[in-house]
């Protein structure tokens, strides 16, 4: 009976494998985007680059043809699991497809570099193995963007068209529901064809995400950057990928105008509410009553000023103290670095190593590691822990606080507790013990693999945190992922998996309940 059990279950599996319509069509959407970039490379006269784009491109859009022909008529037996899946399978299978033109158009490293780099910008982690800007072209150099852009813009329509509706992602900590299940309050429509909440998410949500890079580009451009550059950070920027053809703001021409206007777009990765209400998440009173949002200003007010005043203290042993200008620069540099680092975008003030050189003491890379744990807003394209666990993990700490005064007390639910549930507390510390659980298995594959400790450790936070810069600034020497061998890149890779998808959403892949659903 086992054995025939098991037998089923694995027919299921393969069945859902095989109904993959959501992963075709991310699939198709992926070929076509190609165009971009093989006509970018011919405007710039970079013609084995743009043949490379063109033909991958074409190959795709053929095989999108014949599975889209040999699939009509056919509906998806696995709703809810199937788009999961389809969302598992786009980070772990995709990149392989997307790795193509780059191999074929650079010539100068290996396949499973190209795809650890496809994987790395499409869950937006933003680190890369071309340490050297100079060695990619400025085609290539735009499709690392563009795939972080299309990687953001996956996660923001999954959030609210896959995972919330499974109470997954962070939905959980607001839900009545387990993980992985779904509460009665979502509509018939919603549970009988997910296909039609998908759709409707979508025009929902591509015209605003389009529009505020476009927004962005367009006031990079302006404020001084060239086309590609200003393009590249603005799809960076909104995907919270990192990505920079330049090597990061350093060598940027809109300076501080251009981080200032960053930093804006940035608001939109610490709450979902900043752009949409779309989910179990929006509550009455909108942002004037969002925990994740209150929190994330807190953070990004609060650490800058205790780190102005920790290099204030330290300006005055080399007599700096009088030099303002030097210290407004270093106030900034912090602010803007501590803003890019929690909502795991990872850019670096262009004023963050005046900030250090202002007082002559080295800000430890142990700050960004935490920013980048605490991560950004639930359903939002930041990664980390996100902040409303971590909010629901202070209430519980607060409330056990209290107790310790008045054991006989009785818990009212406040305000400040309206998006959570009675039980979010213990689900957040679930999913936490997961992550560090997750977080200490890595450590030990890179360790494994020959990585000294420091780095694997740093490896691992920037894997799961989806913020490929630590590697470059949370260590005194950056990790250069080109050394790794074959093992240390694949760990990475599934770290970075992952760390997109979370823990709790692969461990609902294999819950027997949802494939029965």
């Amino acid at each position: 009976m086992a054995r025939s059990a098991s037998a089923r279950r694995n027919k299921t599996v393969l069945a859902t494998l095989m109904d993959q319509q959501l992963f075709v069509l991310i699939f198709g959407v992926a070929a076509l985007s190609m165009i971009i970039p093989a006509l970018h490379g011919g405007a710039s006269r970079s013609l084995e680059t743009a043949r490379a784009f063109l033909y991958t491109g074409i190959f795709g859009v053929v095989i999108f043809a014949m599975i889209v022909i040999a699939q009509a008529g056919r509906r998806p037996r696995h709703g809810a699991v199937g788009n999961l899946m389809s969302i598992f399978a786009t980070f772990v299978f995709l990149p392989a497809f997307l790795a193509l033109p780059l191999y074929e158009s650079l010539k100068t490293t290996t396949f499973l570099n190209a795809y650890v780099e496809m994987v790395s910008a499409l869950t937006t982690t933003g680190a890369t193995l071309f340490d050297d800007p100079s060695r990619l072209n400025n085609t290539l150099h735009l499709w690392r963007a563009q795939v972080g852009w299309m990687g953001g813009l996956t996660m923001w329509i999954a959030a609210s068209a896959i995972l919330a509706p499974m109470n997954l992602g962070g939905f959980e900590v607001t839900a009545q529901a387990e993980p992985g299940q779904r509460e009665g309050r979502f509509s018939a429509i919603d549970r009988a064809d997910p296909r039609a909440r998908l759709m409707r998410v979508v025009g929902t949500l591509v015209p605003i995400y389009v529009g505020l890079t476009l927004l962005l580009w367009v006031l990079l451009m302006i404020s001084g950057d060239r086309s590609l550059v200003a393009l590249s950070h603005a799809m960076s920027i909104m995907s919270t990928s990192g990505i920079s053809p330049t090597g990061g703001l350093d060598s940027s021409g809109s300076g501080v105008t251009g981080e200032a206007l960053m930093i804006l777009f940035m608001l939109f990765a610490l709450s979902r509410l900043t752009f949409s209400s779309d989910t179990v998440t929006a509550t009455q009173g909108g942002m004037r009553n969002d925990p994740e949002f209150a929190l994330g200003l807190l953070i990004i007010l609060g650490l800058p000023l205790v780190l102005f005043l920790r290099h204030w203290i330290g300006a005055f042993d080399v007599a700096a103290e009088d030099d303002l200008e030097s210290a407004a620069r270093a106030l900034w540099g912090s602010f803007f670095t501590v803003m890019s680092f929690l909502t795991t975008t990872g850019f670096t003030s262009a004023d963050w190593a005046e900030a250090q050189a202002w007082s002559g003491l080295n800000t430890s890379g142990l700050i960004l590691l935490g920013l980048a744990l605490i991560g950004g807003g639930v359903a939002t394209t930041a990664g980390g822990v996100k902040l409303l666990r971590v909010f629901a993990l202070y209430l519980n700490g607060k409330r056990e606080l209290e107790r310790l005064v008045h054991p006989s007390s009785v818990s009212r639910m406040g305000k400040e507790s309206r998006r959570l549930q009675s039980n979010g507390a213990f689900i957040a510390w679930i999913f936490f013990m997961l992550f560090a659980l997750t977080l200490a298995v890595l450590t030990m594959l890179f360790a494994l693999s020959g990585v000294a400790f420091e780095d694997a450790l740093v490896l691992s936070i920037a894997g799961l945190s989806t913020t490929g810069p630590l590697l470059t600034v949370a260590t005194d020497t950056p990790i250069e992922l080109a050394v790794l061998g074959p093992f240390a890149k694949s760990v990475f890779c599934a770290a970075m998996v992952l760390g997109r998808l979370e823990t709790l959403a692969i461990i609902a892949l294999f819950t027997p309940d949802l494939w029965r659903s």
